[in-house]
């Protein structure tokens, strides 16, 4: 792992030290966050990334994010395929 230094305005380094989280945490989530919304990394890497254990964990990050799921009329086509397989 690469470290990085950045500069940042006081006045955001107090905005994010009062919600007692760990500034580098911040600045990765924000990262990543950042990188999936242009689609520079996929959702599996963005949960690797993140140390995330199951793809509902970073439904629920990008979900607390704003960021709503692609769900495409093949998702759902191949879902209903899944289902059917399984007799449900």
């Amino acid at each position: 792992m690469q470290h990085l230094t950045i500069s940042v305005p006081d006045e955001l380094l107090e905005a994010l030290s009062a919600k007692g989280k760990d500034l580098s945490r911040a600045a990765l989530e924000s990262l990543l966050t950042d990188a999936y919304r242009q689609q520079k990394i996929s959702h599996a890497q963005l949960g690797r990334l993140l140390g995330l254990e199951t793809p509902m964990e970073v439904d629920e990050f990008l979900k607390d994010r704003g960021i709503e799921l692609e769900y495409t009329a093949e998702d759902l086509e191949r879902d209903r395929e899944t289902l059917n397989r399984l007799g449900l």
